[in-house]
């Protein structure tokens, strides 16, 4: 038994850098081919140099105010300042120091010149994005807070520890290169114990198969409404995003109000299973989806997937319409899930056919995608977050990182059978979920218009791998009443949301015009947890409420074993 940790964040490990750790399905060609072609200078970064050139005058002046910015800062009078919420440069030498304070403000004056070029070159949308990527890690690299020579933190941790934090530093950093991912590490490996810290919520495993397990969470209430809810997680990690620590699972506040709830947790495959397929995990879901409703007795269930899990679970939703069983689902949930992949994000611009074309090669010949890629092209999507912070900390001042319960989860990745992989990148390549019958399930053509049932759909504002406008495109593909929530944070932190975070906020409005900055203009602000709302939205189709049952499972689906099961300690 490890001993209980801290689970939320502390000053060194921010809301940001949890908003920033989590899975995006249209990532998966650059994880299986690496993150060091991304650094390699393209064609968009020849566009973007030869729209420079050919503009000599803006140019020039560009890099003639620089030389004059650079001569007030050797002069003693440029006004540069960090901004005061830059953790960086928060210690007193950077503006004290002399020498210190006009390195500073020389980078300052570098980065802003870099950004105005970056503007001034008016190139289109994937190339903005993929010459935005590469610039904005140079200059998150370069930041003189990381230097160990110019860092008046490494130089105090250097006298406070009489040189300790270098040899603890070196330890870390030849650790973190030797396995990968090779990124620094955001947690320890023992900062928390699944079924003893994280996925705690009482429940027991009513059905296994070679795909998934079936997980029914036990009730808290006297009673309990008819209908189920069914979870879907991302098949590239572990289910218990949605388990966290006691007081931020989401699991544990949904039973507590009444609802009946039912968890997939999925196998992490390896090569015995480098066929599996979208189908796969989508019969898998109906499987499910059967248990559950055979355990409860009930006509329908509910559905709620998350991410990848959300893109399965829209397409068996297609699947069902088409095979005339709607009725087996009364109502749909999407959380940080994109079903319109135009123009989503930097992820989508760095997709092209000859990209895709060599990752689903490099998986087949493995036979699956290493989740730990996936953990590494994660980190340089936010190289402030997920990269630099930890190399000070867990480098130049050689401490452990901050025990944080979502980079646990975060770290805990699971592999991608080459079948799903290949499905994925193909699907999001074409944006095949936006014309009906250009992709299927289970023989089925997708229609996501056929999808009658009301849905609930929710993003995240500051979520970086998948834009709350292109999560809230769904809202014109579904074919039913949508209701569409914003929360304040990121891709995985808006789904951490426990109810009495008085910094938790969300945004809803009664209608869902086909313009999500319309919509956005009619949203109000609400206070507090989206997880009331979901749930109030649920009990309005989650049938009466009724006796809790005797026992868990049914004569048919005994239960097996408790929570949290087996297969979420595959490794």
């Amino acid at each position: 038994m490890s001993p209980r940790r801290d689970a939320s964040p502390d000053a060194a490990a921010p809301d940001t850098r949890a908003d920033a750790a989590g899975p995006l399905d249209m990532l998966l060609a650059d994880a299986a081919l690496g993150p060091a072609r991304r650094f390699v200078p393209g064609m968009a970064m020849a566009r973007f140099a030869a729209r420079l050139v050919g503009n000599p005058q803006l140019l020039a002046s560009r890099l003639s105010g620089l030389a004059a910015e650079l001569g007030r800062i050797a002069a003693g009078r440029s006004e540069l300042a960090a901004a005061a919420k830059d953790r960086r440069f928060a210690d007193p030498a950077w503006t004290l120091n002399p020498v210190l304070h006009r390195v500073l403000q020389a980078y300052l004056a570098g980065t802003a010149t870099v950004a105005e070029l970056q503007s001034d070159a008016g190139l289109d949308w994937a190339d903005a994005e993929r010459v935005s990527f590469q610039l904005g890690n140079l200059t998150e690299a370069l930041a003189p807070s990381n230097n160990p020579v110019l860092s008046p933190l490494f130089w105090k941790a250097a006298i406070d520890t009489g040189g300790g934090n270098v040899l603890a530093g070196a330890r870390r950093l030849a650790s973190d290169l030797a396995t990968p991912p090779r990124v620094p590490s955001m947690v320890e490996p023992d900062a928390f114990a699944v079924g003893v810290d994280l996925a705690v919520t009482p429940g027991s495993v009513v059905l296994r198969t070679p795909v998934f397990e079936l997980i029914q969470y036990a009730p808290s209430t006297a009673e309990v409404r008819e209908r189920p809810l069914l979870v879907v997680p991302p098949v590239i990690n572990k289910y218990y995003i949605t388990d966290l620590a006691p007081g931020r699972s989401m699991i544990e506040y949904l039973v507590s109000v009444g609802q009946q709830v039912f968890m997939i947790s999925w196998r992490n495959p390896d090569v015995r299973h480098r066929d599996w397929q979208l189908d796969t995990y989508g019969e898998a879901v109906l499987e499910a989806l059967a248990a559950a409703r055979d355990i409860t007795g009930a006509d329908a269930a509910l559905l709620l997937g998350l991410c990848s899990g959300g893109i399965i679970t829209a397409m068996v939703a297609a699947h069902l319409a088409h095979a005339g069983r709607q009725q087996e689902i009364a109502g749909l949930a999407l959380a940080v899930t994109v079903l319109d992949q135009s123009r989503a994000g930097l992820p989508a611009a760095l997709i092209d056919e000859r990209t895709a074309q060599a990752a689903i090669a490099a998986s087949a010949a493995r036979g699956y995608l290493d989740g730990a890629a996936l953990a590494e092209i994660f980190a340089w999507l936010k190289p402030g977050d997920l990269i630099w912070t930890y190399w000070v900390n867990n480098y130049l001042l050689g401490r452990p990182p901050p025990a944080f319960d979502i980079l646990f989860w975060n770290a805990d990745t699971t592999r991608m059978p080459a079948g799903v992989h290949r499905d994925f990148i193909e699907l999001a390549l074409g944006n095949s979920l936006t014309v009906p019958g250009r992709a299927t399930m289970l023989g089925s053509p997708v229609d996501l218009d056929a999808v009658k049932t009301d849905s609930y759909l929710v993003a995240g504002a500051a979520d970086h791998l998948c834009p709350w406008q292109s999560c809230y495109r769904s809202t014109q593909l579904l074919g039913g009443d949508s209701r569409f929530v914003l929360a304040r944070s990121g891709h995985i932190a808006s789904m951490v949301s426990p109810v009495g975070n008085a910094k938790a906020v969300y945004r809803t409005a009664p209608d869902t015009p086909p313009d999500p900055e319309a919509w956005l203009a009619e949203a109000s602000t609400e206070q507090g947890s989206w997880w009331p709302d979901f749930a109030h939205w649920l009990g309005e189709r989650s049938g009466a409420e009724k006796p809790v049952p005797d026992s868990p499972g049914s004569p048919a689906l005994p239960p097996i074993e408790p929570a949290p099961g087996s297969y979420v300690f595959d490794r």
